[in-house]
């Protein structure tokens, strides 16, 4: 009786009984990393002790743990991919992995991921790498605390730090990424969640969005990239509490949007960045809580962009507040807060008693003529741009904020 029992319990559970950890060690049995995962069974876990690895295109065909143990070094000698996942549930933590090569014809990765399921990337240091970590059709996986950096010169002979193509539901979370070619790039990919990274110093864009719906990113940092962050092609992105800082450049944005539809930026800071945002043909998007210091333009409205919504917002001290190259506006700005605007609120309730007109004339010559900005302190801009406000005649007569803050808005106290 007590065998029929214990039979069936046995055979659910063989998988967990069956499980071991093999150590990898120049002094173990097991010397070689690929060697110990071609011996091991699914569910295993293999052991890297700290030394130094040298191996390449290392396939991981089956579910495991590799787990590094003081930081040991894989060192892939610039000879090709490094770890190749082609397994669900995989586990790669504590690593340092090094030495991609750049090769035109096929991209080459520290770690990449194939088809994969339920894996999880966490705490590995990625160093001179091509591609850092490339997810191709992946999905339900985690990529977390890692640090992937390189020494990209040129974007045509360099890789992304984190690559996602054609994926769903991933979390990308707490990384940083520096010196490659975009910090963290997302194509076709659906439902992934981005939070807490840092991504800097890359060549291209900190985040990169091309054709990918539904995604959400928060509390993320793009700092000194060639532009903070592209999103592309998609339709409702969340972009909460992130910050955009001293991306410069000829054309370079804080946040670059371009065909985004139903999306919503809330609570970003975007500090002394060439153009704080630059859309275009943007459609219902929604802007609110985000806070513009001292950028040359806060926000830059080309054409194509239609119903979107402007409120709560502060404007401090940037070079130009709104530049709109348009002479239609069909865009509403209200409740804002511009640290230029000069009106009165005899009533004390706040709110101005002046409506402010931010597009000014210069900015809109400017935007059209670059070369003109030479003339930006000139006293007769300064008469231009009072002529205009008091009669528009090349800016939108409704772009205008009817109700402007006489104080700047803060987060948690409406």
């Amino acid at each position: 009786m007590l065998k029929k029992i214990l039979f069936p319990f046995l055979i659910c559970f063989s998988p967990f009984l069956k499980a071991q950890t093999i150590r990898v060690c120049p002094e173990c049995s097991f010397h070689s990393i690929a060697k110990a995962i071609a011996s091991a069974k699914e569910n295993d876990t293999i052991l890297v002790e700290k030394g130094t690895y040298n191996e390449n295109d290392v396939l991981i065909d089956k579910p495991l743990t590799l787990l590094g143990k003081d930081r040991p070094f894989i060192n892939g000698q610039f000879k090709g991919n490094i770890l190749k996942v082609h397994a669900d549930k995989v586990t790669i933590k504590g690593f340092r992995i090094a030495n991609v090569p750049f090769r035109a014809t096929d991209e080459q990765a520290a770690i990449r991921i194939d088809k994969s399921k339920n894996f999880l990337i966490e705490d590995n240091i990625l160093e001179h790498v091509c591609f850092g970590i490339m997810l191709l059709k992946g999905k339900d996986g985690t990529i977390k605390n890692n640090k992937v950096s390189s020494n990209a010169k040129e974007q045509y002979n360099s890789g992304n730090a984190i690559h996602l193509w054609s994926c769903n539901n991933i979390n990308i979370l707490g990384n940083e990424a520096a010196n490659c070619r975009d910090g963290i790039y997302i194509e076709f990919s659906s439902k992934s969640y981005i939070e807490g990274n840092y991504c800097h110093g890359n060549l291209r864009y900190g985040l990169h969005f091309m054709f990918s719906n539904d995604n959400e990113y928060h509390k993320n940092k793009f700092a000194r990239n060639g532009a903070g962050a592209a999103v592309m092609f998609s339709k409702r992105v969340k972009m909460t509490e992130n910050i955009f800082k001293d991306n410069w450049g000829a054309s370079s944005y804080g946040i670059l949007l371009k065909e985004l539809y139903d999306s919503e930026l809330i609570g970003n800071t975007f500090y002394r960045n060439t153009i704080g945002i630059n859309g275009e043909n943007c459609t219902r998007m929604k802007y609110s809580e985000n806070t513009f210091t001292r950028n040359g333009w806060g926000i830059r409205i080309l054409g194509g962009c239609y119903q979107n919504d402007f409120w709560d917002n502060n404007f401090l001290n940037n070079t130009f507040d709104v530049a709109y190259d348009n002479n239609v506006n069909d865009n509403k700005f209200r409740n804002n807060y511009w640290s230029d605007y000069t009106g009165y609120d005899l009533n004390k309730d706040g709110v101005g008693d002046v409506p402010y007109r931010p597009v000014k004339l210069f900015s809109y010559i400017s935007n059209r003529t670059p070369e003109s900005i030479v003339l930006l302190r000139s006293l007769f801009i300064d008469i231009m741009n009072f002529s205009e406000k008091v009669a528009p005649a090349f800016t939108p007569e409704n772009l205008i904020d009817e109700s402007p803050r006489m104080q700047p808005f803060v987060r948690g106290k409406k």
